[in-house]
């Protein structure tokens, strides 16, 4: 059956079509379905994912639930309106030339207008074969691989009589310096350091090793070079090993290579691990290639859209992008400057290009996208984060340390999507803040040891 017919629908009202319910197509929603167009929004999966938590459900902080919702629950007064419909289906292909588009049945949604927010994958620069030995982290699907194999590896820890063997099943490995890759390295330590010492009799496992692998020459490249080197020490404080300067040339089963920039006539270096965890490089959703070949979009290295100043493409202004699959610019004083792929991003685009929208059908002028960055958080560990804000009429505030763990732990738990999730994820820390404990260690099946039985 044809999508379209899923609804009922008013034929003199405009479709508009909607991919993706992150940051940014939430917004767009939510402001579209008070205006009398007819939409479509389409997602693969059935729930909404507030990312920025997605790493306490891979180290167990929190259950998945506290950071997600389904999206037929968070937008169903958006639905009582009678004009929205939702589908879970996954768009194959954006045919722009036919304003359609295609789902992986083969299907067809026609649209009059599309707003496309399908977000980013995991990018290896060119070295797929690695994804098998070091998952990514951006959907909940991600978080329980990666949560699997962080328990899997104390488990096969206890079970190793070789202790060199046991050592290497207690290394762990994460590549890439940014808010993903630092938080997934304090979150191990404390894991290791804190919550499972009692836990086993053969392996102590406070003898994990963590190790922090950056490419450039520091971590948290988006901060202030004080708030990186803020960042540095207190990982090293709290045990993580960092290496900055190091390429990365090679991961397998048994660890990682990497070639340290500072001594560029040394040989590569090696660490041994059975764990390697990835948050180095995300790649732009596939639609982006579709866009190219039907819309004649230009794309950027990343895959991602170049957009005009309204976030349409160029000569379609019937087709918005938005999110991470835009390579955007922000038009406010002096020259335009890139805009960050973060989710108050997300959701400012989100919100033009619905206001946008209909703009146009009221034959008004579309308005340039303007990005208030209102700055950068990233926790490191228990008690330790840095907080980079910019406050109207007193500048940049920067700090670091325990203020600055406490203002990221309130700032996540005010934009989480739902009263009950911030209430959940509230008393999680605060449990996790006195006791040390990660209730959320259940996985649901053993880490994948068929795969690594042979490392």
């Amino acid at each position: 059956m044809d999508p379209a017919h899923l609804a009922p629908t008013s034929p003199s009202r405009p479709r508009v079509v909607l991919i993706g319910c992150g940051f940014g197509g939430l917004e767009a929603v939510r402001i579209l379905s008070r205006a009398p167009v007819e939409i479509t929004l389409v997602d693969r999966t059935n729930h909404h994912l507030f990312q920025p938590l997605l790493y306490q459900v891979a180290t167990a902080g929190v259950s998945a639930p506290a950071v997600s919702g389904p999206i037929r629950h968070i937008l169903r007064r958006e639905m009582q309106r009678g004009n929205l419909t939702v589908l879970r289906a996954e768009v194959t292909r954006i045919d722009a030339k036919a304003r359609q588009v295609v789902l992986e049945d083969g299907s067809a949604l026609p649209y009059d207008h599309l707003i496309v927010a399908a977000g980013a994958t995991h990018s290896y620069f060119g070295h797929d074969d690695w994804a098998p030995h070091a998952p990514g982290l951006k959907t909940l699907a991600d978080a329980f691989e990666i949560r699997s194999r962080i328990i899997g590896a104390f488990e096969r820890a206890e079970r190793c009589s070789d202790p060199e063997e046991r050592q290497h099943w207690l290394n762990f490995v994460v590549i890439g310096g940014g808010p993903t890759g630092v938080e997934l390295a304090g979150a191990l330590v404390e894991i290791a350091r804190h919550t499972l010492p009692d836990e086993f009799r053969r392996i102590d496992s406070r003898r994990a090793r963590v190790w922090l692998v950056e490419g450039s020459d520091r971590i948290l490249g988006a901060f202030d070079k004080s708030l990186s080197e803020s960042a540095r020490l207190q990982l090293s404080k709290l045990g993580v090993e960092v290496r900055t300067a190091s390429r990365v040339t090679a991961i397998d089963a048994d660890g990682v290579t990497y070639h340290d920039a500072s001594q560029p006539d040394a040989p590569p270096r090696r660490l041994e691990a059975r764990t390697v965890l990835w948050g180095a490089g995300v790649a732009a959703s596939p639609l982006g290639r579709s866009l190219a070949e039907t819309a004649g979009a230009q794309l950027d290295r990343a895959g991602r859209v170049q957009v005009e100043p309204d976030l349409t493409i160029p000569g379609h202004p019937e087709i918005s992008v938005i999110g991470d699959l835009a390579a955007a610019k922000s038009y406010g004083r002096g020259e335009p400057k890139p805009v960050p792929g973060v989710s108050p991003a997300a959701k400012q685009m989100g919100r033009l290009a619905a206001h946008n929208l209909l703009r146009r059908l009221r034959g008004q002028p579309a308005e340039r996208f303007r990005y208030r960055d209102y700055g950068s958080l990233a926790t490191i560990g228990r008690k330790a984060a840095v907080v980079q804000l910019g406050v109207p009429g007193l500048g940049e505030l920067k700090w670091s340390g325990y203020f600055a763990w406490l203002f990221w732990l309130f700032a996540h738990v005010y934009f989480l999507i739902g009263f009950r999730n911030r209430l959940i994820v509230l008393f999680d820390w605060a449990w996790s803040y006195w006791t040390f404990d990660r209730h959320a260690r259940v996985v649901a099946q053993p880490e994948q040891e068929a795969r690594n039985a042979s490392a």
